[in-house]
């Protein structure tokens, strides 16, 4: 494989769509829709051009804490055991 260009869209057999962040002749970096940034040995790297790119997916982000699990209230410090 030969030097990527920033911005150029790639398709990877394990890793799935990606945009070329970095490239040189010794490696390149893409950003993977799924996998996120992966760095590669430019000279070893196996992926097919993509024409356009198309739109990144929504990232899933965790709920957020609410009620009893969430420690949003706070809390009263506790009382010294008297011996």
């Amino acid at each position: 494989m030969k030097v990527l260009q920033t911005g150029q869209c790639v398709e990877h057999a394990l890793f799935g769509i990606g945009i070329a962040t970095e490239s040189n002749d010794d490696r390149t970096t893409i950003d993977f829709y799924e996998h996120g940034r992966k760095k590669f040995v430019t000279q070893l790297l196996q992926v097919a051009l993509v024409a356009s790119a198309p739109p990144r997916p929504p990232r899933k982000r965790a709920p957020k804490a609410t009620g009893a699990t969430g420690a949003t209230e706070a809390t009263p410090p506790k009382a010294k055991a008297k011996r």
